[in-house]
């Protein structure tokens, strides 16, 4: 069994709730997170997605840490290719100055899903390939190794120590291996590749300052419940989104499982959903034991990140307090 588990949450809007309640929504569930016991929190960066209202993460992971007192809180990620190394560093010098030992720098090296999106940030799809040049930067900003710039300093950042993980696949889990740096990979719907993308960054890892060991972060959705039924319908509204958004170029608000189910699907919608729905850790509390056990054993990951969206405010914070439990995690007010 994975003993850490950590939540990122994507502050996802839902009918009738628009982006103001969607980060609202963000701050009470890092609460709850807290309060059953999870290791960290973390937000997203996601341009110009009608469905998600985190566009701001480092923003948001202050507002997150001011809403809670032990949790670690972070980002997942920050793009870097969407901004300047200097400027991410100052910002994570500054959560840390406000929140010490608590902050987490979750990095990625997607760029905006779109050309619209991409000319609106000043960035083209080239840019991700400059990746392990920016990650370089940022951290010789952090520890103050940067020569580029001999005259700059990232103030207040420099000399704090804040850790860093990459978040990738392929090439960017080498990136991740070379930099010694700690790796987040997912989706768990596709076991076999990130049980393969875990094995080459643990083969290819080189200690360094930030890590002397490879460390796995596995990420993907879980739906816990009281029956199989119940937790199924906890995936249904991101899985109608993720269907809509293939067919349709959108992520819309999240939708209520029984209107979902009543509408009529053409035979591709009907396909991407159905397939939106398959390979996700879900079912009773025994059930999902079991397929955790199995993703220990088959990545070793150190920690799970769980990535889960619905509706139901309340079915998803069951859903929580109910994995926090069979993992045997302890909140604060918990006995020892």
């Amino acid at each position: 069994m994975i003993r850490k588990l950590s939540i990122l949450d994507r502050s996802r809007t839902r009918r009738g709730h628009p982006a103001p309640q969607a980060l609202r929504d963000t701050l009470e569930l890092a609460r709850t997170a807290e309060q059953l016991g999870y290791h960290r929190f973390w937000v997203s960066e996601h341009h110009s997605v009608p469905g998600v209202a985190g566009s701001a993460p480092t923003v948001l992971a202050a507002a997150v840490a001011g809403a809670t007192a032990r949790i670690r809180v972070g980002t997942g990620g920050v793009m870097l290719p969407n901004h300047q190394p200097l400027v991410v560093a100052e910002q994570f010098g500054v959560l840390e100055s406000l929140f010490p030992g608590r902050i987490d720098m979750g990095l990625g090296r997607s760029v905006g899903f779109t050309g619209g999106i991409r000319r609106a940030l000043g960035r083209d799809t080239g840019d991700a390939d400059r990746f392990e040049e920016q990650l370089t930067e940022l951290l010789g900003w952090l520890d103050g190794t940067q020569r580029a710039h001999p005259e700059v300093h990232a103030h207040p950042a420099e000399g704090l120590r804040i850790p860093a993980y990459v978040l990738a696949t392929g090439e960017g889990a080498r990136i991740a291996a070379r930099a010694g740096l700690p790796l987040v990979v997912g989706d768990l719907r596709s076991r076999d590749r990130v049980s393969e993308i875990v094995r080459a960054y643990r083969e290819e890892f080189r200690p360094s300052a930030h890590g002397a060991e490879p460390y796995v972060v596995v990420s993907g959705t879980v739906a816990v419940a009281a029956t199989a039924e119940e937790a199924r319908r906890i995936l249904i509204p991101e899985a109608w989104s993720l269907a809509h958004s293939r067919t349709r170029g959108s992520f819309p608000p999240l939708r209520p499982a029984e209107e979902i189910e009543a509408l009529e699907m053409t035979p591709k919608e009907r396909e991407l959903y159905e397939g939106a729905l398959t390979g996700h850790i879900h079912g009773t509390e025994d059930q999902v034991a079991e397929q955790l056990a199995e993703v220990a054993e088959r990545t070793g990951a150190d920690e799970l990140l769980v990535t889960t969206s619905t509706f139901d405010r309340t079915a998803l914070l069951d859903s929580y307090a109910r994995l926090a439990r069979l993992t045997g995690i302890r909140g604060p007010a918990d006995p020892l």
